[in-house]
């Protein structure tokens, strides 16, 4: 019996609570609609707070989320953050014990006073809508109005690329009232010019590290009046990795490639030719492959510069080989006959003293065509036609200058070219132009490599120790 009076006062306090918590939840749902109601009768959302009197003062920091990407192409770079916007309307200052901060509904949004910002260099800057539109409300009771918005801004960079993919660009976010002047509204930032903007812990950039972002602001002139303004600059490193493994390394190994020819017999024309060739195509390709992403500057950039310098040493292996060729080589390298030899000389050299040299033939054994070969004997051949006609020790004792050369090589004189024919270094023998060019051709890339390199890399860290 004690045990069922127990039982049933216990439900009948708890009863009694629960009554009163939901009369007490009704009344505070009733006493904030009629607030709300009270905030906005005779409210003109036309009006700005304190119209006819000081300006009005906007408050305003970013919580950055994520960076990226940033084009050189289009010029431009994009970020989602969290835009923040506070302000005192005293209009919706309210008194009452229970609620200190109201948060509403975006709805309210549309019955209150804010104010027109626009980002001055923005493109393509949208609201995010998923699930719903992103943006928050609150209104204290001072007054203070917090308007919070998730964005992706997306704003224009002007860039230098000459020192590209070296280079540090400095991207600026700017901001502004775009109806009401500095008698207005006046934009500052919430926590000063120095802490107002913050990044978030994770944030990474794929080809760019974010160096620093400075914060001020000003007072512009435009046609209609002086307006406040805001502007951070994003200060952004590119990384080199992705330049290194595609464009430097291919093109300084086809740099090297082109040297092999350099080890070649001179007598293997068409694999000379075919080497030099091919880096030379390819080279072609890697400097138009890298512009790609590009815009069409009217400057050349670092990488350009060094793409440049490559193809300037392939074309120059081949040119090598040319002056090789002309200079140290006769035909493509087969033992010619002693008749078509013979048949040239006489035919330049048309004397008394010509008609005096003698070959010796020999009749070809074990041939059904009854073919010959002509050997020269070997005395009287070195004695009478490589000492008439092409005796080296004559053309070395000629102290023949540059002009001389070059001229004779512009004229392709044929006379000057059998003078120049080898008689004894054999076929297979090494062009000393081969032998000086092993070691002028690397030196001289090794030594601009490292002018390049000191150049750029120096202009680079001088560029970020000046911004910092």
């Amino acid at each position: 019996m004690i045990l069922l009076l127990i039982l049933f006062t216990t439900n009948f306090f708890s009863s009694a609570l629960s009554k009163n918590n939901t009369s007490s939840r009704e009344e505070i749902v009733q006493n904030t609609t009629q607030l709300l109601n009270k905030l906005l009768r005779g409210y003109d959302k036309r009006l700005r707070p304190g119209f006819g009197g000081s300006p009005t003062l906007v408050d305003v920091n970013l919580n950055v989320r994520s960076m990226g990407p940033v084009s050189e192409r289009d010029m431009a770079y994009q970020m989602d953050c969290y835009f923040r916007q506070s302000w005192v309307d005293k209009r919706l200052q309210f008194d009452s014990g229970e609620i200190e901060t109201l948060r509403v509904s975006i709805t309210f949004l549309e019955k209150i006073w804010k104010p027109d910002t626009h980002f001055l260099n923005g493109k393509q800057s949208y609201l995010h809508t998923v699930t719903s539109p992103n943006k928050l409300l609150r209104v204290n009771k001072d007054g203070r109005i917090l308007y919070s918005m998730r964005l992706t801004i997306k704003a224009t960079c002007p860039m230098h690329l000459e020192n590209f993919p070296m280079d540090t660009q400095n991207c600026p976010l700017r901001l502004a009232s775009h109806g009401y002047d500095t008698s207005d509204v006046l934009y500052v930032w919430t926590y000063g010019a120095g802490s107002s903007i913050k990044m978030a812990s994770d944030m990474t950039l794929s080809q760019f590290d974010l160096i620093d972002f400075p914060q001020g602001n000003r007072t512009i002139s435009h046609a209609r009046g002086q307006f406040s303004l805001l502007h951070v600059t994003f200060t952004l490193k590119r990384h080199m990795g992705y330049f290194l493994i595609n464009v430097y390394v291919p093109c300084s190994l086809l740099v090297i490639l082109s040297w092999v020819a350099f080890w070649i017999n001179r007598e293997a024309t068409a694999d000379r030719m075919t080497l030099g060739i091919t880096t030379v195509l390819t080279m072609v390709f890697v400097g138009v492959d890298n512009r790609d992403d590009l815009p069409k500057v009217s400057y050349s950039t670092a990488l350009d510069y060094f793409v440049n310098m490559c193809f300037a040493f392939v074309l120059a292996a081949i040119i090598q080989f040319a002056s090789v060729h002309f200079f140290t080589k006769h035909g493509s390298g087969e033992v010619f006959f002693e008749s078509d030899m013979e048949d040239d000389y006489l035919a330049e050299n048309d004397d008394e003293d010509s008609t005096d040299i003698r070959f010796s033939m020999e009749e070809k054994d074990n041939s059904n065509n009854r073919g010959y070969f002509l050997r020269p004997k070997a005395k009287q051949y070195s004695a009478q036609f490589n000492g008439s006609c092409v005796n080296q020790s004559q053309v070395r004792k000629r102290k023949e200058n540059c002009c001389y050369k070059f001229y004779n090589c512009l004229t392709a004189s044929s006379s000057y070219r059998h003078m120049r024919v080898r008689s004894s270094d054999g076929i297979n023998s090494v062009s000393m132009i081969d032998k000086v060019s092993r070691i002028l051709f690397p030196t001289a890339f090794i030594i601009l490599n490292i002018f390049y390199w000191n150049l750029y890399l120096g202009a680079s860290s001088d560029g970020i120790g000046a911004l910092m």
